[in-house]
């Protein structure tokens, strides 16, 4: 890919509109734009948690994660360029794999847990809950505007690994999971 971006800054977004890849002016709220968001903050916030990984010396599931920052940047492109398709079943189904082996060791939960316990939990739960609003931006734009099935389930299954994550970086780290605890009911 050659060198695309000359300047920084266009002036052509001043008025509240940008562009798509396939030429379209379409107001900075629109609902694609908003997409595009959604999964650029994912992508930055996943790279905040790789880097701890990293300080950690948690490789194991860094190299799950590392690629996942490429494919967020891929769907990046497929939002801003409704005809461009980069994401395929295979990356969908390694996901999933992940997702198996990392549960086969953690076995089932018995209680819901909070997304605490150390500092990378916490933001490996982060990046779950906005992986979760990314889809929920995607979902509403393939309301008005489909997008690939493959899209959609990458998205969905990205936010299922980073939940498996959270609970993989906790035994790694040897910190127990912190179980949600009912408020008390009020007494009559």
């Amino acid at each position: 890919m050659g060198n695309r971006l000359s300047k920084i800054y266009t002036r052509t977004g001043d008025s509240g509109e940008t562009g798509l890849g396939d030429g379209r002016r379409v107001p900075k709220d629109h609902p694609r734009v908003e997409a595009i968001g959604e999964v650029d903050t994912l992508n930055s916030q996943l790279g905040l948690l790789l880097a701890g990984l990293a300080e950690q010396g948690i490789s194991e599931v860094s190299d799950v994660l590392r690629p996942c920052q490429h494919r967020l940047f891929d769907l990046g492109g497929e939002l801003a360029m409704p005809t461009y398709q980069a994401l395929d079943a295979q990356e969908v189904e390694r996901l999933e794999a992940a997702i198996d082996v990392w549960n086969d060791e953690l076995g089932p939960l018995k209680n819901f847990i909070l997304p605490s316990g150390s500092y990378l939990i916490a933001l490996a739960h982060a990046c779950r809950s906005q992986a979760r609003t990314a889809e929920r931006r995607c979902q509403q734009l393939n309301a008005l505007e489909p997008l690939s099935a493959v899209s959609l389930a990458y998205i969905n299954r990205l936010s299922d690994l980073l939940f498996v994550a959270a609970r993989i970086i906790g035994r790694r780290q040897g910190v127990s999971e912190v179980l949600w605890q009912a408020a008390a009911r009020p007494s009559a």
